[in-house]
């Protein structure tokens, strides 16, 4: 039914490509690349990957909690297969995965915030990413003319039927494999800003409320470990 829903907004909207031209030129030259996108994005990267990446394999990493894998099944009908884990605490084998599948040349795809927040705050797994594999990072995002947004930690989209829509992308960050620990932040913050302004930016186009990223304290409390195994992920 969620694969079903996503077909509906994509087919029943009018939806726009902004800012292609460097990503399909990198894919024609056979360089792979990292997508990083917004947890309350998600709902439709599966559909704008394959107008951009055409037949390019594209992996993305989802958490494997019970909420990831029902999200695997969803992207998974739509030809995107899952890198399970995060690479956060314990995240050694989701970064060799990654590693591995950019090195094969597939596009990697991942939620800087995922999957349990703080909302829109990068964590560090994936600049580690970028910085092993030498490859950049593209920040995408979509914003929908008509939409719900979820009270959940990561204020999640639902676009709704009929809609205009635009896929953005943004330039791309490289991290030099040289950084010491302060360039790497540096790196981290340079995405957090940039993944941040161009999600706000197509908001404000539609003339949307604008979603803010999580505050210090806000983000302390969806830190905290879930009560019980069933909200492992919220």
């Amino acid at each position: 039914m969620a694969a079903f829903y996503v077909r509906v907004i994509r087919f029943s909207g009018r939806w726009q490509q902004d800012g292609t031209d460097l990503p399909r030129q990198m894919l024609e030259n056979g360089q792979p690349f990292i997508v990083a996108f917004w947890h309350q994005r998600l709902l439709m990267m599966a559909y704008t990957w394959s107008i951009v990446g055409g037949d390019t394999p594209f992996k993305m990493l989802i958490s494997a909690h019970r909420d990831g894998e029902i999200i695997s099944r969803i992207i998974g009908l739509f030809g995107v297969e899952t890198i399970a884990g995060s690479t956060g605490k314990g995240g050694a084998t989701a970064l060799r995965n990654i590693l591995k599948a950019l090195k094969a040349g597939d596009v990697v795809g991942m939620t800087p915030d995922g999957p349990r927040g703080p909302r829109m705050r990068a964590s560090s797994g994936i600049i580690t990413a970028a910085r092993m594999s030498g490859m950049p990072i593209f920040p995408l995002t979509y914003s929908t003319s008509n939409r719900r947004v979820l009270r959940s930690w990561d204020r999640f989209i639902l676009p709704l039927p009929f809609s205009r829509g635009v896929f953005g992308w943004g330039q791309p960050i490289y991290v030099g494999k040289d950084l010491d620990a302060a360039g790497l932040e540096a790196k981290r913050l340079e995405l957090e800003n940039s993944l941040t302004a161009l999600t706000q930016h197509y908001d404000r186009e539609y003339g949307l409320d604008i979603i803010e990223p999580a505050g210090l304290d806000e983000g302390a409390k969806q830190k905290r470990p879930p009560r019980d195994a069933g909200d492992a992920t919220r």
